[in-house]
């Protein structure tokens, strides 16, 4: 497993597949010459050069499981006033080629060897990096117990939806719980709200179980749900969050 260590050296990484999650939302699989291998959780910086010069840089959750894998994933989330991503869900195709350098991070990563309960909460692209650990422990072949509560505007923006109701059925441990905030469907089975403490009462691995608490979102959301989660016993220590801007950039 690789160290943790942030990865500074640029590199040119080749567009090998895209898949569209959503209608707004891309997954982009990198093919690159050098890697290390990467942490459940950890990112890659991407930058653009404009032919003026003009450089544009951000920074993209991994989305892929962890390990010495030959391509690398990113899912992205087109915001229309970005500099970045309008071009990665719109302006590249296959073979094409970017800058890239990582992987960076250690502080909001998971490894399946730790035998601790897993409670995922994440909000609309919040969920990028916590599919990495929920693929990683499927790789893994994990049987430690693990729980995502993820938060979408509507049914239609639930990323990476068919594989996560198809791992949720696999019966290892592994459940899931959906929450819409702006409408749902007339057959849907899940919640129809933004999370609250009393949600988080009846869903969350209880704090008696010292789950590892793993939250990622718009900032705003982040915040809430860990107040909420701390009111209801889960001690600080155990909850690690990861924070996206009005731009969509990642903030630790």
């Amino acid at each position: 497993m690789p160290d943790a260590t942030p990865a500074g050296n640029w590199q040119l990484a080749t567009v090998a597949a895209l898949r569209d999650e959503t209608p707004t939302v891309r997954t982009i699989t990198f093919a690159l010459p050098s890697w290390s291998g990467h942490l459940a959780g950890q990112h890659v910086d991407i930058r653009l050069t404009a032919e003026n010069g003009y450089q544009a840089e951000r920074s993209y959750s991994i989305a892929s499981p962890a390990g010495l894998n030959a391509l690398v994933e990113i899912t992205v989330e087109r915001i229309a006033e970005g500099e970045v991503s309008p071009f990665l869900t719109e302006g590249l195709g296959v073979g094409d080629t970017i800058e890239l350098r990582g992987p960076i991070g250690g502080y909001f990563t998971w490894k399946p060897e730790d035998s601790s309960p897993l409670m995922l909460i994440a909000g609309g692209s919040g969920i990028v990096p916590l599919m990495s650990m929920i693929r990683t422990r499927v790789k893994a072949s994990s049987r430690v117990s693990g729980r995502l509560l993820y938060s979408s505007r509507n049914f239609e923006e639930i990323i990476y939806r068919a594989e996560l109701e198809r791992l949720a059925a696999y019966n290892d441990g592994f459940s899931l719980v959906h929450t819409l905030t702006r409408g749902a469907p007339a057959t849907w089975q899940g919640e129809t709200r933004r999370i609250d403490q009393q949600m988080l009462e009846k869903y969350a691995l209880t704090a008696a179980l010292t789950p590892q608490v793993f939250i990622c979102g718009p900032t705003a959301f982040v915040e809430i749900v860990a107040d909420q989660l701390l009111a209801i016993g889960h001690p600080e220590s155990n909850i690690k969050t990861e924070r996206f801007g009005p731009t969509g950039e990642k903030r630790q």
